[in-house]
């Protein structure tokens, strides 16, 4: 934790190099459209991807998890928790109508404080938050499945069903931005219809004797449980990778984000409240699939198949959207010069990063395969709140750069209540992490540092070489 008030003290008080004061955003507009890629993502794809990457195989567990904590108090800490998260997706809407360049919240950490915190948001993200979960999500996709498929508990057909699904993943994205979109826009639908059907048909199955508040739980499980459900609203910020490819930003950011975050509040929410009502205290008794239980009672037999279908598809969804927006920050660093320059090539017929969006496959598929996800796993909701801290920083930082006369974007109310309250609901998360969990992200801290440092010496050094070339050439 005093590692992470260090890094807190750093980016408050240090600038970065990017911004000048009362800096236009029509030069950020311009830089936007030197990428060379598509705005083809409109506000209907914004929230289809926003609950796309937030929905993923939580929602089928917590229902359970918080009832047997809270009983049927549990909507309190929906409400609770969905305070917290909008505090931190208001910040979110305001630096993404700002920042409208490809490489979401690195290039805003980046463009806020400069190159090292932009490399330490980087590789931080995409190790500990993204690789590493796409390639649990591979397993767990695969073991799905196995319900239908026996033949995938074979090591053999594993790997190569993992290469299928990975190498069919990047080909689709390579080929047009479109297409990635398309696969996201489905596997969304696919995920959400059955569960709002569950949360709808489910209404009618309501016993109210379920539902009666006969005790008051304790202040600390309220606590607790808004802990374990703000994990579950993780996710909306993969979707602002592709902000270089997202129509009328300004626009469309902040209000994708608050229509995505209070549809998702409100989905969560209700199937809690079916889920509830319909199996009352027997709840406990299906703490590891509360969601097919109900299903079960609705619709039989084929309940059962549907939340495994359901299952299967949310997996697949957060892969593909993940596959659609994360190789941008390869691509961004790329671009910055953190990264090789390689990544920052786009196809001349597509106009995608290819070359970003095939590392980011084969990263995976060998993550996946390898299982490396395992021994990293402990990184990834430490990776995700120091993010997230990284960019309400940021939100604070830019209303001192950025002239609001010349932002003409959206800026959250309350001067910097909010983003100040947003910070004390991190540090808050950050404080129910475990030891084990803070150590690694320390650790990986320092040791990314350490190759930043690295490799500042090495472009340091090929500079001055370069310098002398120049001087004895004739």
């Amino acid at each position: 934790m005093f590692y992470i008030f260090k890094i807190t003290f750093f980016v408050l008080t240090t600038g970065g190099p990017h911004l000048s004061e009362g800096m236009s955003l029509s030069i950020m507009a311009k830089d936007s459209e030197k990428e060379n890629l598509k705005r083809e993502i409109g506000l209907r794809s914004l929230v289809l991807a926003i609950f796309n990457n937030v929905i993923g195989t939580g929602i089928f567990v917590i229902p359970a998890i918080v009832a047997e904590s809270l009983g049927t108090a549990a909507f309190i800490a929906y409400i609770i928790c969905g305070f917290l998260v909008f505090l931190i997706a208001m910040c979110f809407a305001e630096v993404g109508s700002k920042i409208t360049v490809t490489g979401g919240v690195y290039t805003y950490i980046e463009t806020a404080f400069g190159s090292y915190p932009g490399f330490l948001a980087n590789t931080l993200y995409l190790v500990g938050a993204c690789v590493t979960a796409d390639a649990a999500l591979a397993n767990g996709f695969a073991d799905t499945l196995k319900y239908f498929f026996p033949l995938l508990g074979n090591e053999l057909v594993r790997i190569i069903f993992f290469a299928l699904v990975f190498g069919a993943l990047a080909w689709l994205n390579i080929r047009s931005l479109k297409n990635g979109i398309r696969l996201m826009e489905i596997s969304s639908i696919g995920k959400i219809v059955p569960l709002v059907l569950i949360a709808l048909v489910g209404m009618t199955f309501i016993s109210s004797k379920n539902l009666q508040w006969t005790s008051s739980p304790a202040i600390g499980n309220f606590g607790s449980s808004s802990l374990l459900l703000f994990f579950a609203f993780m996710g909306m910020e993969a979707s602002l990778s592709n902000s270089g490819e997202i129509k009328n930003p300004k626009r469309t950011v902040p209000l994708g984000i608050i229509l995505g975050v209070s549809g998702i509040l409100i989905l969560y929410l209700s199937i809690q409240v079916v889920t509830q009502g319909i199996l009352g205290p027997a709840i406990t008794q299906h703490r590891d699939s509360p969601l097919a239980a109900v299903a079960g009672v609705i619709f039989g037999k084929i309940g059962i198949t549907l939340i495994t279908i359901t299952i299967a598809i949310s997996m697949l969804g957060t892969m593909a959207g993940d596959m659609l927006a994360i190789p941008r920050l390869l691509y961004a660093g790329g671009r910055d010069g953190i990264f090789p320059r390689v990544m920052a090539k786009v196809h001349p017929r597509f106009f995608t990063p290819h070359i970003s969006i095939f590392i980011y496959s084969v990263t995976g598929f060998l993550f996946a395969v390898f299982g490396a996800f395992k021994q990293l796993a402990i990184l990834s909701s430490a990776s995700t709140l120091l993010i997230y801290l990284g960019v309400v920083l940021s939100t604070l930082k830019l209303r001192r750069t950025i002239s609001r006369e010349s932002e003409k974007a959206f800026r959250t109310p309350g001067g910097p209540t909010v983003p100040i309250l947003a910070i004390l609901v991190i540090f808050w998360l950050l404080s129910g992490l475990s030891k084990q969990e803070l150590a690694g992200i320390s650790i990986f801290l320092i040791a990314f540092s350490f190759i930043y440092l690295i490799s500042q010496m090495i472009k340091k050094d090929k500079r001055k070489k370069s310098k002398r070339l120049e001087h004895q050439a004739p």
